[in-house]
């Protein structure tokens, strides 16, 4: 037994001394997440005490060391960890037994998915198209809903899957799921990782990545469809939903329209296509709040850490309970928020930090959730 420990750990040892001047050696050391790597060529998972643990002070860049490190341990059968130690003096070099597994791209259950969220976006988007007094409903006059909708919820993960993928992350295909319910007829899509990222400039780029490729679609879309709308009195009786404003909103009702809307009892009745450009910066604005496994919550981490990003998460579920008084949907969020916005994985490397450049960046992706985040999405106006 001490000879299976002593050979791989003087084998990483001797992999370890080109990038690092090691101090201490630990055989034994737990894995540092919850589901363990897997061998690919032994699909039973291995105790969580047989990690190696090497610690000392890197000699070259984090980035550079890190190459290395997959270079060297991924033929012993180790993926390589960085981390600080605890005192943030020394660097430790993990060595966890076994690899990720890449990521299952499942394309015929991507597709189904997809085909039926279209289906689903098409008879919404027939209601919305609907008259008012009809009980009957047209499918094709919700296809430029769907097509517009769709166009930008595509473009948002397609956005995180490029850019995963461009960057070795083992992302899933993007799974659409249906809802042919109204208002939207989906309730987006998700994307599954098997494993972690590299590092924090990895994971601000994956996260931006979808926020600005829905955002270059949405805002092309929303003024096609508010030049197909009119600006109408607003009801003085009865009781009518009305969308919510966002900053770039407003801003670009005004470049249509000339003037701030709602105002002097007047607003802008949105076509189809519009309500599809605008759902598309409130997904946009819902996808950038700062928080927990949210795209904004992963930009806020890859900006401050692990430790602000938990105060930031605080923060911002303190913020929506406050919001909550003017829009009840925002309790959904907080408890979707709260149960699983505390745990994340880490990337592989927490040692390197983001460039200034990408710091400013990062920065400039939360003022942007700042203008697009709707504060009360939608409202009942009217007695």
């Amino acid at each position: 037994m001490e000879q299976a420990t002593y050979i791989p750990t003087v084998q990483l040892r001797s992999a370890t001394q080109p990038v690092m001047t090691i101090e201490d050696v630990t055989v034994g050391v737990p894995r540092p997440y919850g589901r363990p790597a897997r061998d690919p060529q032994e699909p039973a998972a291995q105790p969580r005490g047989d990690s190696v643990r090497l610690r000392g002070h890197l000699s070259i860049a984090s980035t550079q060391a890190f190459d290395w490190l997959v270079d060297h341990f991924q033929p012993l059968g180790y993926t390589p960890i960085l981390r600080k130690d605890a005192d943030g003096e020394r660097d430790v070099v993990l060595a966890m037994p076994g690899m990720f597994s890449p990521a299952r791209q499942r394309i015929g259950v991507a597709a189904v998915l997809f085909a039926a969220t279209v289906l689903s976006c098409i008879y919404v988007g027939a209601q919305l198209s609907a008259d008012t007094y009809t009980t009957r409903i047209n499918l094709l006059d919700g296809v430029p809903y769907a097509v517009s909708l769709l166009a930008i919820l595509l473009a948002h993960e397609l956005g995180h899957y490029v850019v995963g993928r461009r960057l070795r992350a083992p992302l899933s295909l993007p799974y659409f799921l249906p809802l042919p319910v109204p208002p939207l007829g989906t309730l987006g899509a998700v994307i599954t990782m098997s494993g972690p990222v590299r590092n924090r400039r990895h994971l601000l780029a994956i996260a931006a990545a979808g926020p600005l490729a829905g955002l270059a679609v949405a805002i092309p879309v929303l003024l096609i469809g508010l030049s197909m709308s009119s600006v109408q009195p607003l009801p003085t009786t009865g009781q009518y939903m009305a969308e919510g404003n966002s900053l770039i909103y407003a801003a670009l009702k005004f470049i249509v329209f000339g003037q701030l809307l709602p105002s002097n009892g007047i607003d802008v009745v949105i076509s189809p296509i519009a309500f599809a450009g605008w759902a598309g910066i409130l997904v946009t604005g819902l996808n950038l709040i700062p928080a927990g496994q949210l795209d904004g919550g992963h930009i806020v981490y890859a900006l401050v850490g692990a430790r602000v990003a938990r105060y930031v998460l605080w923060a911002v579920l303190a913020a929506l309970a406050v919001l909550s008084i003017f829009w009840q949907g925002w309790l959904i969020w907080i408890v979707l928020i709260f149960l699983f916005g505390r745990t994340r994985l880490a990337p592989l490397d927490e040692v390197t930090e983001l460039t200034p450049r990408q710091k400013v960046f990062a920065a400039a992706m939360l003022v942007l959730f700042l203008l697009v985040f709707t504060p009360v999405p939608m409202a009942v106006v009217g007695g």
